[in-house]
């Protein structure tokens, strides 16, 4: 499995019920303290991971670093911040690289191993499943806000708190219920990586927008103009393809930094109860259906 799909990893069978799944991912500070960003950083790159239905093995450090503006004892607290997040995972660090960098980047590339016959890809949707997002929308918004020194502290920490909590929880309530089609929210967008499942699945799908999870303080953000220059491409590239448009889908293109998971499954009870019996909250926005044309309807 590879790009053929838009899927979330790379999945590459190394032998008879095994293989590897593989992701990368790096992006330029969310928040301004160097820990925080390291542990999102890798909380992040394992999502993808989590995803497909692996479990990780191993990471490398990638790190741009300005060495002669910022002082490398900051860095040390980045990739403080990442080593913490990958032992709670059960990942180990075992190298990455680093390069003289104008504007500070900080990621990894991860690697995990997954049966073959379990994997979750954003294919698998089937017209009558029911949508479950397990974290709420906002992360662009408020990290715009952050970035121009405009938001509130407990809105900041409610935000951060959301992008370093792992997606492992999630995705083993997706396994105990058998779930099938799942993504992960991140810089798309809900919309755009929901488009990217329809695509894959030759499905279409309504959203209740109302039912769709927001960061508490996040809306007031965005009305006060704070969305980022990501979010403003994600909606104009998935606009062509929604029906009946609410009269603002910014919150449901905002790019998102180690958003939640997109569940789509038959069987909604039993993934909300298994949710529920390992701590994670699931919300439910909308369904598939097999209407031509990967359409999304708002409604």
């Amino acid at each position: 499995m590879g790009t053929a799909t838009f899927d979330d990893a790379g999945v590459y069978l190394i032998a008879p019920g095994m293989a590897l799944v593989q992701t990368v991912d790096f992006f330029t500070p969310v928040v301004d303290e160097g820990y925080d960003w390291g542990r999102i950083a890798a909380a992040n790159a394992l999502s993808d991971v989590y995803a497909m239905g692996g479990t990780p093995l191993t990471a490398l450090q990638l790190i741009g670093w300005p060495r002669d503006v910022i002082p490398w004892e900051v860095a040390g607290e980045v990739v403080r911040g990442g080593a913490d997040v990958m032992q709670a995972a059960g990942c180990t660090i075992v190298g990455g690289h680093s390069v003289d960098d104008a504007e500070p980047k900080y990621g990894f590339a991860v690697t995990g191993l997954i049966d073959p016959d379990r994997i979750t890809t954003n294919a698998a949707g089937r017209p009558g499943d029911t949508l479950v997002l397990t974290k709420p929308l906002g992360t662009g918004v408020v990290t715009t806000a952050i970035k121009r020194g405009a938001c509130p502290a407990e809105v900041r920490d409610r935000t951060v708190e959301l992008m370093v909590r792992l997606n492992d929880q999630a995705a083993r309530a997706v396994r105990e219920v058998g779930a099938k089609a799942v993504t992960d929210v991140t810089g798309f967008g809900l919309l755009g990586h929901l488009h990217e499942m329809l695509r894959a699945s030759n499905v279409s799908a309504e959203i209740d927008v109302a039912a769709v999870p927001v960061i508490d303080g996040a809306a007031e953000l965005l009305e006060a103009g704070f969305f980022p220059g990501g979010s403003e491409r994600n909606l104009k590239a998935v606009s062509p393809f929604v029906d009946d448009p609410v009269p603002d889908l910014r919150m449901l293109v905002d790019a998102q930094t180690s958003g939640g998971l997109l569940i789509a499954t038959a069987e909604p009870d039993a993934l909300h109860a298994a949710l529920s019996e390992v701590g994670v909250t699931g919300w439910t926005i909308g369904r598939l259906t097999d209407a031509p044309g990967s359409r999304i309807r708002c409604r």
